[in-house]
């Protein structure tokens, strides 16, 4: 029956499974990744010395750990990248479940480690942030009842997704953690737009949003600060806004040299927040442009096998893993040269962060086994064979 309504595309039967995926992932976006990791450790080394002399550490220390994290999410990575949509789906499941336990943990058990915000469990070693490792399974999850919705007799998988989002939005406000609820009201939005949302509830959420935010504003000090801030006419220079532009200045086109820049002296979290900043300042703007063309190449090339799938799982968990590994991308770069509010978002395999590799390597290992090409997954084979 779907050879009759898709038409056939020929298979290699019997292949084993490193050439099959070697043929059908895409090795470009591969390259990429690698490529923004291979960035961060050399960012790190600049970067994360002052904070290892500060804690009498030996000069490479984060530099190390971010090697072995970095190393652990590369290869959740490639591993997730060879396994079919089916499995992804269900390892997502039940990563949402355990992931959505500890956020809702977090005010009993999580730590603050003085930052303000409740956000990590200390596991000795280590920190764990929940909310990093929900964002990808959050979404995968999501996009399997958005499109079983679809489905005859299927279940109620909008309103159930929305009523979902408004819990994990409240258990992140909660710590607070406003950054992290964008990008999961982001990505759904996303999701249910590509689904087929009416535009009039689209507008209607994004007033809700809106309202939202005044709410937040007025009842958060934490939140009415950085507002504040970022919509001053003049930035305190001795302020992390301030070191970071003026960095970003001092860098020019070429930068002022590996290790001669200042900014990571004067920055608490040049080597995780502000990483660009470090980038702006020794390499100069040529390097960030780099780290922007790998980022848009990612996007681009994921977006452009997504625009021709048929599944509709598929489609709708690509565009919003796509969608979360973007805009947190967006949100670091746009802090650092002041379009945005400051947040606390690392620069996916680039920034310095344990659960931010891990996470980001599932992210993308997801992505790229989604996006695989697979014998049924073209929609332009429907019209090849007459079919629509």
């Amino acid at each position: 029956m779907t050879e009759m309504v898709y038409g056939t595309v020929r298979t290699r039967t019997g292949e084993p499974i490193l050439p099959r995926w070697w043929r059908t992932v895409d090795r470009w976006t591969i390259v990429c990744i690698f490529a923004l990791f291979g960035i961060g450790l050399l960012l790190g080394l600049a970067a994360s010395a002052p904070l290892a002399e500060k804690h009498s550490f030996a000069p490479t220390h984060y530099v190390e750990r971010q090697a072995l994290f970095g190393a652990m999410g590369l290869t959740a990575m490639i591993l997730l990248s060879m396994l079919p949509p089916e499995a992804i789906r269900r390892l997502a499941t039940l990563g949402f479940v355990a992931a959505f336990v500890a956020l809702a943990l977090l005010p009993i058990f999580g730590q603050d480690f003085g930052k303000g915000a409740t956000r990590w469990y200390s596991l000795g070693f280590a920190t764990l942030q929940p909310s990093e490792f929900l964002k990808p399974v959050y979404v995968v999850f999501c996009a399997w009842l958005i499109a079983a919705s679809s489905e005859v007799s299927g279940p109620p998988g909008k309103t159930v997704t929305l009523a979902l989002t408004g819990v994990v939005v409240g258990l992140l406000a909660i710590q607070p953690d406003f950054g992290q609820s964008a990008l999961i009201l982001f990505s759904w939005g996303v999701m249910y737009f590509v689904a087929g949302a009416p535009m009039f509830f689209l507008i209607a959420l994004a007033f809700a949003v809106l309202g939202a935010g005044m709410l937040a504003y007025n009842s958060s000090e934490h939140f009415a600060r950085r507002i504040d801030g970022f919509l001053s006419t003049e930035v305190d220079p001795t302020t992390q806004l301030g070191y970071a532009a003026n960095a970003i200045r001092e860098g020019g086109f070429l930068g002022v040299g590996i290790g001669e820049g200042a900014v990571k002296w004067s920055l608490p979290d040049a080597h995780t927040d502000f990483i660009i900043a470090v980038a702006a300042e020794e390499f100069g703007l040529l390097l960030v442009l780099v780290i922007i063309g790998l980022y848009f190449t990612v996007v681009f090339r994921s977006l452009a096998r997504l625009i021709v799938e048929r599944d509709p799982f598929v489609r709708l968990a690509g565009c919003g893993l796509v969608s979360i590994f973007a805009v947190q991308a967006m949100i670091n770069m746009g802090v650092a040269v002041r379009l945005l509010p400051a947040k606390g978002m690392t620069l996916p395999f680039v920034s310095y962060g344990g659960s931010s590799l891990l996470a980001g390597g599932i992210t993308l290992g997801m992505l790229l086994a989604l996006t695989q090409k697979r014998p049924q997954g073209a929609i332009r084979d429907a019209f090849r064979g007459g079919a629509l």
